[in-house]
């Protein structure tokens, strides 16, 4: 039948439980395909994710590298347990980017163990080398690929100086078996147009193989509260990472320019590097009392966070969606948001739901920016179209929906 209960495998290599799109995608997504009467087991590597009732954790342990209070740090002897484990922590001290490849071979060897647990297994932009032996089990694969990281590679190296240029080329070295791998999978899904179009582009894949499939947002958390109150000249953003990429930089900048005129505060959902651009631009403009990071936190404390701003921003020089803008209208926040790759295609038009700015332009962010915490009239309009466009187009159950008709399609194939 082809409306039966699927088993799915949902693959992630990291899950943030926090701030972070891969934790918030594998979430929410695995709930509604739960709530769609679907049987679910995610399988991630650290940080694991933080899953619903119903929706089964499968831990795939690494090293975890990575880890606070001790990134980058070098495990003890007994904690080797084979030679992946030996690969991944020379890939990391050879200054590369590990988890993809090794995250990729265990769940390989796991899946193998567990083929006749699932119908179809589903990855998160991991696209490790492990994948391409699914086939050879008969399990069908999906994969989402919500931006190719060549752009985030392209904007880091040209922020870049030195031996940070030469580090960061060996740490994205992983993108080149992303381009091996996703050319080699038949069904595709992606979160956007202009994320297809970047995958054409970057990756060589053609678009009649990738299947756009919007996400969404939790709307009856994500919602307003007009209970709580604003605080006069707050802006917010979040920046889960501190990167080029996220725009935080220009934001940083048209925050110094705004304080010259008005009080404001600027919150940032996330962190920023240690002597890093982001944290020198706060100490050059004098803005210590006027930013505030909160570091990651979890999601009823974002809500908190949207609700009693004046105004949210996205900053970002190019999104292949943007949970962060999607999260902010459902709130009923106004937004300014950059026309940053789907971020246009997500807002819709100037002033409909969003006063939208080129990407980097500081001197039209601070427009923007004091437009909205100039006039109350606009802010409650833009906040009121934005709540509205998000209950129309990017619910997680409109999501899951369209991602199950993937996965039919990727099991029928393999059975021919």
């Amino acid at each position: 039948m082809t409306d039966r209960p699927l088993r799915i495998a949902l693959l992630s290599y990291r899950g943030n439980p926090f701030c972070g799109g891969q934790g918030v995608y594998v979430r929410q997504l695995g709930r509604e395909l739960v709530r769609l009467g679907h049987h679910v087991d995610v399988l991630a590597g650290q940080p694991y994710p933080d899953l619903d009732p119903g929706v089964r954790l499968v831990r795939v342990p690494s090293l975890d590298l990575y880890r606070e209070p001790e990134p980058f740090r070098t495990p003890g002897p007994g904690e080797y347990r084979d030679w992946v484990d030996l690969l991944e922590v020379a890939t990391m001290m050879t200054a590369g980017f590990p988890e993809p490849l090794t995250f990729s071979l265990r769940a390989r060897r796991l899946l193998a163990a567990r083929r006749s647990r699932y119908d179809v297994v589903h990855d998160n932009q991991g696209l490790g080398y492990g994948l391409l032996d699914l086939a050879r089990h008969g399990l069908p694969l999906v994969a989402t690929v919500h931006h190719p990281v060549q752009i985030d590679r392209r904007l880091d190296l040209a922020a870049a100086t030195g031996l940070r240029r030469v580090t960061l080329r060996r740490w994205y070295g992983f993108t080149r078996m992303q381009r091996r791998v996703v050319r080699r999978i038949t069904d595709l899904v992606t979160v956007s147009e202009a994320s297809r179009a970047e995958i054409v582009a970057h990756l060589g894949v053609p678009a009649d193989r990738i299947e756009v499939v919007p996400i969404g947002t939790d709307a009856d958390l994500f919602a307003p509260d007009p209970g709580v109150a604003r605080v006069p000249g707050r802006i917010v953003t979040t920046a889960s990472a501190d990167v080029p990429l996220k725009g935080l930089l220009p934001l940083v900048e048209a925050t110094a320019k705004l304080r010259t005129e008005r009080p404001v505060e600027l919150v940032v959902v996330g962190t920023a590097r240690a002597g890093g651009p982001v944290r020198a631009a706060v100490d050059r403009y004098g803005l210590a009392d006027a930013v505030r990071f909160t570091g990651r936190i979890p999601h009823a404390d974002l809500v908190d966070e949207l609700r009693r701003a004046e105004v949210a921003v996205v900053p970002s020089l190019f999104e292949g969606f943007s949970l962060p803008l999607v999260e902010a209208m459902s709130c009923g926040v106004p937004v300014v948001a950059t026309t940053g790759g789907a971020l246009p295609e997500v807002a819709g038009p100037d002033g409909e739901a969003a006063l939208l700015v080129p990407p980097g332009d500081v001197a039209a962010l601070a427009v923007a920016i004091g437009r909205l915490l100039d006039d109350a009239g606009l802010r409650h309009r833009l906040g009121a179209a934005g709540r509205a466009r998000v209950l129309r187009h990017y619910t997680w159950r409109v999501a899951a929906e369209r991602t199950v008709r993937v996965y039919r399609r990727a099991i029928a194939a393999a059975a021919c």
